[in-house]
């Protein structure tokens, strides 16, 4: 279960990471700047392609999160509020420390630190 909970994180953290750039950099930027500026191009990238990004890697983090339940016999609502966490910026990363905490109290083999 340690490789699927490493899996899980990893995931988690660059869903989240994405998620605060698209949300909180590329929108403001392209509906908040001027139109036709710079600031507004490079807003219409970040909410364009890392958007895309975004919704596929979501889709492997929703993947990887579902395993992990799965091996850890979480409860159903333990783990759609994980799953849906992915959607909102920064309460993804208090979902993945309480995923973690969750699993490394249940299987005790998985307390030992990891190198992520």
């Amino acid at each position: 279960m340690k490789s699927e909970l490493l899996r899980y994180r990893v995931m988690a953290n660059i869903v989240g990471v994405l998620l605060i750039i698209l949300i909180l950099v590329g929108v403001p930027l392209k509906y908040l700047a001027g139109d036709g500026s710079s600031a507004q191009e490079l807003g219409e990238n970040i909410t364009t392609y890392l958007g895309v990004a975004h919704g596929w890697l979501y889709m492997i983090f929703l993947v990887t999160a579902a395993l992990l339940a799965r091996a850890a016999r979480w409860t159903i609502p333990f783990t759609i509020t994980t799953l849906l966490a992915g959607t909102i910026p920064v309460v993804s990363f208090w979902a993945e420390h309480r995923a973690t905490r969750a699993v490394r109290a249940a299987q005790p083999t998985t307390a030992e630190p990891d190198t992520f």
